[in-house]
């Protein structure tokens, strides 16, 4: 499986670069760049980006840290910008219209780390749903057939903390955001999945086309002798792209008997992580077992408990309309449905139908009250809470035997959590609360 891979060049030692993002991935990305000798500076808009600790080891390696409100100055000279997720690479190219410095190359913390690798075999994975679960079906496959797996980049580990470690695995797999992606031009691992596309994150993509772009760099780099395994929905984005890659479309057929995931769309996540490990030599018995193990992983349709009788389900990590959709599709008892949060963008009004066939009560805490009572008006009773606890506490009040109480908020955490875990988390402590 292991070949060659053409890859952009290496940061040269002297070179001057900046990190833009002071997160986990870019102080991994500004300590490998370091080992490679370049000139490193560390900036974040955050001037709480960092612990003192931080501030002092990397200030010790060498790494010049700018925390605090960014401006053109702080870009100038660079022949090189890594990104983390959490800089917008729209929001540089605006910083950077205010300079009169050469226009330095802007890559992501992805695209950086992969230039540093060897010949390890890549398997990666994006879409906007199903990808943590794809990626850690498919090391838990690996791992079965008895293989060394680093598993990592949008899911826990940095590619770029790979470089620095061990990296001593048999194959990489990764999990890829848009936000990666769109850095990325030569990233080109031997297996890509792409799962699908939806509207998601575009309070952070220009536009839909922007980030269906920004997906499509998983394949854009793949030569003849890769392989790209893609969702069905993922068609009418290709337009006239053709991928290089040797291509295989995803269906939501059962692929194995024994499982524990709820929901058609766990059937195609399967389909994809069995399909790409195949291509890894995995045996079919070898990757059965892995399913067949597999639980459900935190905050995506986790069965939390039952009180009564009624079913309660943590889905925090739907954050989008569509993940919403699945959701609702992936149960046949009534449910009782909790939403809000920072809304993403999404046609919360093509949701109707299935709002209206599956749900009995909807109850909406913290923000974007407004934009699903307009989309839902009339279909069921609604109501609006300031917090998830009052949400929750009038949905047990209400409950019937056989119900399901379901947290799948379409929207971000960010109006009142750090992220879908600390709701999640809620979720669940409000439960042990209610029993």
């Amino acid at each position: 499986m292991k070949q060659l891979k053409n890859r952009g060049a290496k940061p040269a030692p002297g070179q001057f670069a900046i990190v833009a993002g002071a997160g986990r991935s870019g102080i991994a990305a500004a300590r490998l760049l370091r080992k490679l000798g370049t000139r490193v500076r560390l900036v974040d808009n955050n001037p709480d980006a960092l612990s003192a600790n931080d501030f002092s080891d990397l200030n010790n390696i060498g790494i010049e840290v700018v925390l605090g409100n960014q401006d053109s100055a702080n870009f100038e000279n660079a022949s090189l910008i890594v990104t983390s997720p959490g800089f917008p690479i729209r929001k540089l190219h605006e910083l950077l219209l205010d300079t009169s410095s050469i226009q330095p190359e802007i890559i992501s913390e992805t695209e950086l780390a992969w230039r540093c690798l060897d010949d390890e075999p890549v398997l990666a994975v994006t879409g906007t749903s199903g990808k943590t679960t794809t990626v850690s079906l498919a090391a838990a496959m690996l791992e079965t057939q008895g293989l060394n797996v680093f598993l990592g980049g949008n899911i826990g580990t940095p590619l770029s903390e790979y470089i620095l470690g061990n990296n001593n695995a048999d194959v990489l797999v990764l999990e890829v955001s848009s936000f990666q992606l769109q850095g990325c031009n030569s990233f080109s691992p031997d297996v890509a999945v792409l799962l699908n596309i939806t509207p998601n994150h575009l309070d952070y993509h220009k536009d839909m086309r922007e980030y269906a772009d920004a997906k499509m760099n998983i394949l854009r780099y793949q030569c003849d002798k890769d392989h790209a395994i893609l969702g069905s929905n993922v068609k009418e984005y290709l337009g006239e792209f053709k991928p290089a890659a040797n291509m295989s479309w995803l269906e939501e057929t059962c692929c194995f008997n024994r499982c524990k995931l709820l929901g058609k769309h766990n059937q195609a996540n399967i389909e994809a992580a069995w399909k790409a490990c195949s291509i890894m030599g995995v045996q079919k018995d070898n990757a059965a077992r892995a399913v067949a193990n597999f639980s459900p992983l935190p905050h995506r349709l986790e069965l939390v408990g039952e009180i009564d009788g009624t079913t309660f389900i943590n889905d925090s990590k739907c954050t989008t309309v569509s993940s919403l959709k699945v959701a609702l599709s992936s149960f046949e008892r009534p449910i009782r449905l909790l939403c809000g949060g920072k809304y993403k963008g999404g046609d919360l009004a093509a949701l109707r139908n299935i709002v209206k066939e599956k749900v009995r009560e909807v109850a909406l805490f913290g923000a974007s009250r407004e934009v699903f009572e307009k989309a839902w008006e009339g279909l069921v009773p609604m109501h609006w809470h300031s917090d998830l606890e009052s949400a929750m506490l009038a949905l047990n009040k209400t409950k019937k035997t056989r119900d399901v109480i379901l947290l799948s908020p379409a929207t971000s955490s960010f109006d009142q959590y750090a992220n879908y875990e600390k709701r999640g988390e809620d979720f669940k402590s409000i439960f042990l609360k209610l029993k």
